[in-house]
C-alpha cells in the first residue's frame, strides 16, 4: 500500500488569504489539494468551479484532487482537466442507474457501464480516475471497477456540508474495500472524506485508507501547525 497523503479541502479555507494557506499546507507536508465541486442539485450546496481551479494551479504544484459532487459529471471532465486537475472523482450515484440525482429505479449494471465509460474518458484526458460512494451505497457495488480505477473516495459523512461527524460504520466499509483492492488493484488510492481529525485519523489509516481529506480540521487559526500535526499521524501509519 502506498504511503498515506494528506489532501486538505479548500472548502474550509479562507479565500481572502487562499494562496498563503495553500503554501502553509504545502510547507506542512500536504501533497494534495482537495477541490470539492458542488452544484446545488446532486448536493444542496454550491461551491466553486473550474475558473477557481485554474487560479489554484498557478499557486501550487501540489496534486489537484477534484471531487465532483454534481449531476452530469462528464460535462465537467475536459474543463477541469484542461484547468490543471491531476485527479477527477465522480459519484456512482450521479450516473444513470445510480438512483441519485437521476432518480428512478436503481440499476447497478447500468451504473457500472456508465462508470466504465467515464473512467476511460478521464484516462484519455490524461488524469487519474476516481469514483466516490455515499455512506448508504454498498461499497461492494464498485468492486467490479477496481482494476480500472486509480482512486476510490469513501464518503464518511453525507456529502455536501463541511464540519460533520465521522460515521463509525465507515470503518468497516474501508476495511472491505482495502481487502478487495489488495486482490484486484494493490496500487489503488483509498481516500476518505468527512469528520477526519487528528484524534481519529488513526482509525481510517488502520482500516486501509491512504489519502486523507480534512477541511475544517486543517483550515483554521493555525493551518501550518494543523497540517504538521496530521502529517505526524500519517507518518506513523
Amino acid at each position: 500500500m502506498k504511503q498515506a497523503v494528506l489532501a486538505p479541502s479548500i472548502l474550509s479555507a479562507d479565500f481572502g488569504i487562499l494562496k498563503e494557506q495553500l503554501l502553509e499546507t504545502k510547507e506542512g507536508g500536504a501533497a494534495w489539494v482537495h477541490f470539492d465541486v458542488m452544484d446545488g442539485h446532486f448536493v444542496p450546496e454550491i461551491s466553486f468551479g473550474e475558473p477557481v481551479l485554474r487560479c489554484i494551479r498557478l499557486m501550487t504544484e501540489q496534486l489537484l484532487d477534484v471531487h465532483l459532487m454534481v449531476t452530469n459529471p462528464e460535462r465537467h471532465f475536459k474543463p477541469f482537466a484542461e484547468g490543471g486537475a491531476d485527479s477527477i472523482t465522480f459519484h456512482l450515484e450521479a450516473l444513470p442507474g445510480g438512483a441519485g440525482s437521476y432518480g428512478g429505479e436503481r440499476n447497478l449494471e447500468e451504473a457500472l457501464g456508465a462508470s466504465r465509460a467515464l473512467i476511460k474518458e478521464l484516462h484519455d484526458l490524461g488524469v487519474k480516475a476516481g469514483i466516490s460512494v455515499k455512506p448508504k451505497t454498498p461499497v461492494e457495488d464498485i468492486f467490479p471497477l477496481l482494476p480500472e480505477l486509480d482512486l476510490v473516495l469513501i464518503m464518511t459523512v453525507e456529502p455536501g456540508f463541511g464540519g460533520q461527524k465521522y460515521i463509525p460504520e465507515s470503518t468497516e466499509r474501508i476495511q472491505k474495500l482495502r481487502a478487495e483492492a489488495e486482490k484486484a488493484n494493490p496500487e489503488l488510492w483509498i481516500e476518505v472524506d468527512g469528520g477526519i481529525k487528528t484524534d481519529n485519523v488513526h482509525v481510517v489509516l488502520e482500516a486501509g485508507a491512504n489519502a486523507i481529506v480534512a477541511g475544517s480540521a486543517v483550515y483554521g487559526k493555525d493551518v501550518l501547525g494543523q497540517t504538521k500535526a496530521f502529517m505526524e499521524k500519517l507518518g506513523k501509519a
